[in-house]
């Protein structure tokens, strides 16, 4: 999994697995885009106006969660 963003632009992408020429990209809403396959696989989300979703509440911080071991990572992001 990477994590990208874009300052410039404002916006963030979580990427999956890399893009095959088949991946479809879908339109949630005004803010969120999915890069999916016809078998379902998520290739990717793309996240519009990112500062505004990923600060929302004033967290200012990512968190990365192992939900079978339990252990959690903290990051800082730029708000």
């Amino acid at each position: 999994m990477k994590f990208t963003y874009d300052h410039r632009y404002n916006i963030a992408y979580i990427k999956f697995h890399e893009k095959t020429s088949n991946v479809e990209t879908v339109k949630v809403s005004d803010e969120l885009i999915v890069d999916i396959a016809p078998d379902g696989t998520v290739y990717g989300i793309e996240l519009l106006n990112a500062n505004e979703q990923l600060s929302r509440d004033k967290i200012g911080k990512l968190l990365f969660r192992n939900e079978e071991s339990g252990e959690e990572v903290e990051l800082k992001i730029a708000v």
